[in-house]
């Protein structure tokens, strides 16, 4: 009889260890997710810095390429300017001469 009390108690303690185990590994299985959870997330929000980076940076430099871009098309239209305009008046003059002609 005392030892179908020790057997039964052995099996309780046993069915209660093999429940706690359960709940432990379910804890620690959803700790897990959390953490991969946040671990998504923080590199997600570090790519999105990063193209925002990427493209505050592609901004900067397709606007003083712009800049550059604008100055050199003035100092070339006043390059062409200087170069015609002595021709400008003799072009004039012999259209004129052929229409008149």
């Amino acid at each position: 009889m005392e030892l179908i009390k020790k057997i039964k108690a052995a099996e309780t303690q046993a069915q209660q260890i093999i429940e706690q185990a359960k709940s432990e590994a379910a804890k620690q299985a959803e700790q897990g997710r959390l953490s991969r959870s946040q671990h998504l997330e923080q590199a997600e929000q570090e790519r999105k810095k990063a193209i925002e980076k990427a493209v505050s940076a592609a901004e900067s430099e397709g606007l003083a390429e712009v800049c550059e871009l604008k100055t050199k098309a003035k100092k070339d239209r006043e390059q062409l300017r200087k170069k015609t305009a002595g021709k400008t008046p003799s072009a004039v003059a012999k259209v004129m001469d052929y229409l008149k002609g």
